[in-house]
């Protein structure tokens, strides 16, 4: 809502949709709402049936508080899909090698368009990897489409607008496929090469024409389609890539290209029942990141330096003899040498000969000028690449530059402070969330790629704060629905080719399929996420029931890389048990299912009552042995009984300075121990943690050169030592919350109304936090002034806010010169306002 005036709220809408644009106004013919007096939004479609691949426009009216109607929004549009299996016309194809042959396919089809094009759509379903040309053009800009994904029960396609691209005369449809995570020829511990689906990459395709008389005509996929081997001679996403530019077939995707010695197409089955479209921002190219520095060891080995460690690919311009072997070999880290040292990525890689190096592209090149080559269907995590090769080569920084690669989702938060570490470590944390978002969260670039879960969940706050990031979880927690087993267990990585169903992918991982759902809820005011997965995370908290003795369980992995303290089990995974529970007895009474509701309440009460006999010392205050992981988690899920909680978080902090103002957690506690803290009256403590730069600390890792967050507090472990890892990343999510002070309220989610609970933390001059929610941009923003604070704030048009001012009773709070009662929550509402503390 476009009103910045402070108070500003709709009273009404109304939502216009239809096909005709100039109509649109006076007779939608799809939906038209009618007034409704309300100050919702999120509001689902409610009108006609939608009709495949059509284009609809759209408008909202809304009315502000004194009734009045606003100017009508921006006319905007959405596409259909094809909407259903039965709407495809054309087959599966693919060429007649077996899921062992190493050239990846060309595939080709000539046509001539009759008539003037009026618009044109492209449909492409794959098991695999593919880059689509018509007429020799790259279409799109999206990198490892179709997303990785349960291929034989759900295989995603892709929608373009292809009417520039086409003419009227001779087209030709041009397609190259990669084997992805459908056919890996890799070894790895984790048996991706046994994945049921595995086989040839095989692809679907429809081009619907319209022309310009209304007639239409759709160029579809068939055994008139033919198939050759293209240059890329090897491709794996798990390892590398490996080119023959002696191979090249110039003008392969052209319609005058001569394809008599091409070979015919097989029809294959369709990989799954379910062909769905790719609703989800794609991956991208986001930032080409120049070489930093170049260290030529002699004529056939360089070493280039990006300057920061990225997940994504080279592209290198090289010239040489024709036979040339060019090795490019990506890695994090250096030997004492100069060389690129791989050691600390490559444990989990299991190769069957030397053919397979990991995180290396092999180039071969032809001898006839510059060859410039980026690998197509892989990336990697890394910071330095080791260029070798068989002959002599002359290599400056400029011919290699980086593409940091993820998906290209949109960022909505922002902090700064007036502490560069604190600066940095935000930077750092985005720059592995984002190294760590390939259309499913990964633990890292590098080594697994790997969809773990509790990676994921740990870090959803973070990455919601941050970024737009919606789409991508809904995508990922439909891969949780389709790799469910019927008793209700999940794998701990999803996507899988069967790893990870075992005895250790418990609550504490698993947990995902309740905690993003209700993360979802909390932020967008979308409760389409939960209703999706209910009748699974009903089916998940009914497994660990079952399994479970009198409330408790010790279904889990536990406090993954602790620094020193471990923490029990049963501890820790019973409190998981009790989140699911928890939320999945809000979204019983969120859905009216008042069996479920009680049920499920009664549940959670026997969990919390289960771990707070056994684990809970009312006389001293302690839960377990005391540690920091133990205390902060009662603390951060709700264990705590309310008139415990002041002597529960002074405990924590009385830790955590016996610890020398150090942590003491794993990923369990990393999540927890800040947001125990700064909730309960000790965010002095929690910033100390933060901003900490001494081993073992996050800001450690940054005064070290640390570009991203590492896997291991301790930088010279021997194992577990990625480093770009996301699960100890919760502390960029709470920089917004403990700092900042922004937190979704339950009771009206999506910051309809937004909890301010800022900390004037004593170690901080000023700090300024941002997020975009679903009605504008709220603002939490403070700066000491001599003994005060100045506090502004921004609450967006059409929602409110609650304010906790810290020390509540104890300091004096002014708005302008009216002395306001801080004692209590301070309710405002929209627009922009400012606030003296003094004490």
């Amino acid at each position: 809502m476009e009103d910045r005036s402070n108070g500003a709220t709709q009273t009404a809408y109304q939502v216009l949709v239809g096909t005709d644009s100039v109509q649109l106004a006076k007779n939608p013919t799809a939906w038209n709402s009618g007034k409704i007096n309300s100050s919702a939004s999120n509001i689902t479609y409610g009108g006609k049936a939608l009709q495949p691949s059509t284009k609809y426009y759209w408008l909202v009216r809304t009315w502000n508080r004194a009734g009045a109607k606003l100017p009508d929004s921006h006319i905007s549009n959405f596409e259909t899909g094809l909407m259903g299996i039965n709407n495809w016309t054309g087959s599966w194809i693919s060429d007649p090698a077996s899921i062992n042959t190493l050239p990846a396919p060309y595939f080709r089809k000539a046509f001539t368009a009759g008539k003037k094009i009026r618009l044109a759509r492209a449909y492409i379903a794959v098991g695999g990897l593919y880059e689509l040309y018509i007429n020799g053009q790259k279409i799109g800009n999206h990198r490892l489409d179709p997303m990785y994904t349960r291929f034989d029960r759900r295989t995603l396609y892709v929608s373009y607008d292809v009417t520039n691209q086409l003419q009227q005369g001779k087209n030709a449809i041009g397609v190259l496929l990669g084997n992805g995570w459908y056919n890996m020829q890799s070894i790895a511990v984790w048996n991706f090469d046994r994945a049921p689906w595995r086989n040839r990459p095989t692809f679907c395709m429809d081009l619907k024409i319209t022309y310009d008389d209304g007639t239409t005509a759709i160029v579809g996929t068939n055994d008139s389609w033919k198939t050759h081997y293209s240059p890329i001679t090897f491709n794996s996403i798990y390892t590398g890539e490996h080119y023959d530019s002696r191979l090249e077939l110039p003008g392969w995707n052209t319609p005058n290209f001569d394809d008599k010695d091409w070979k015919e197409v097989d029809l294959r089955a369709a990989p799954s029942k379910q062909i769905v479209s790719q609703v989800m921002q794609p991956i991208r190219n986001v930032d080409e990141i120049a070489a930093k520095s170049i260290n030529k060891f002699n004529d056939t080995t360089y070493v280039v330096d990006l300057g920061r460690n990225i997940s994504g690919v080279t592209k290198v311009r090289l010239n040489g003899e024709s036979g040339t072997v060019v090795r490019i070999k990506h890695g994090e880290r250096l030997y004492a040498n100069g060389h690129v040292d791989m050691s600390n990525i490559d444990v989990y890689y299991r190769p069957k000969d030397k053919s397979d190096p990991f995180g290396t592209d092999i180039v071969t090149l032809n001898g006839k000028g510059t060859v410039e080559f980026m690998a197509k269907f892989n990336y990697k995590g890394f910071q330095y690449v080791e260029i070798t090769s068989s002959k002599p080569l002359e290599l400056k920084k400029e011919d290699v530059v980086g593409y940091f690669m993820h998906s290209d989702v949109p960022a909505t938060g922002k902090i700064s402070s007036s502490n560069p570490l604190i600066d940095k470590l935000w930077w750092a944390t985005n720059n592995s969330y984002l190294s760590n978002l390939f259309g499913y969260p990964t633990d890292c670039p590098q080594r697994e790629k790997n969809g773990w879960t509790g990676d994921g969940h740990f870090a959803v706050e973070t990455g919601l704060f941050n970024f737009d990031g919606i789409t991508i979880y809904e995508k990922w927690l439909a891969d949780h629905r389709d790799e469910q087993q019927p008793n209700g267990v999940l794998p701990d990585i999803i996507p899988t080719g069967g790893w990870g169903y075992g005895t250790a992918n418990g609550t504490d991982w698993t947990s995902t399929i309740a905690i993003i759902p209700w993360n979802l809820y909390m932020f967008y005011g979308d409760s389409k996420a939960l209703s999706d997965n209910y009748n699974n995370i009903r089916a998940y908290v009914n497994y660990v029931n079952g399994i479970s003795v009198g409330g408790l369980t010790t279904f889990g992995r536990g406090d993954w890389v602790p620094v020193k303290s471990s923490s029990s089990l049963e501890y820790t995974s019973s409190i998981y048990f009790y989140v699911d529970a928890t939320i999945l007895a809000k979204a019983a009474k969120l859905f009216g299912k008042q069996a479920d509701y009680q049920f499920y309440s009664a549940l959670a009460t026997k969990i919390k009552k289960a771990i707070n006999d056994k684990y809970f010392n009312k006389a001293t205050g302690i839960y377990g042995n005391g540690v920091q992981t133990e205390l902060s988690m009662a603390l951060q899920w709700g264990i705590v009984p309310d008139q415990y909680k002041t002597q529960v978080a002074e405990n924590l902090a009385k830790r955590v300075a016996a610890d020398n103002m150090h942590i003491d957690v794993g990923v369990l506690g990393a999540k927890a121990v800040l947001n125990a803290l700064s909730n309960n009256g000790e965010a002095e403590t929690a910033y100390k943690l933060a901003a900490q730069d001494t081993y073992p600390s996050w800001g450690w890792w940054i005064v070290n050169g640390a570009t991203t967050l590492y896997e291991n507090w301790n930088i010279k472990a021997e194992r577990d030592i990625s480093l770009n890892h996301m699960m100890f990343g919760e502390i960029g999510g709470w920089f917004f919350k403990g700092l900042g002070g922004i937190l979704p309220d339950e009771a009206h989610p999506g910051f309809k109304n937004v909890l301010l609970k800022p900390n004037f933390v004593s170690g901080l001059e000023f700090f300024n936090a941002s997020h975009d929610g679903p009605y504008g941009k709220i603002v939490s923003s403070w700066a000491r002034k001599g003994q005060n604070v100045i506090y502004n704030v921004t609450i967006p048009a059409n929602s409110s806010a609650t304010i906790t001012f810290p020390n509540a009773g104890k300091s004096k709070v002014y708005q302008g010169d009216v002395l306001i009662n801080n004692s209590a929550n301070y309710q405002i509402a929209a627009g922009s306002y400012q606030f003296k503390i003094t004490n």
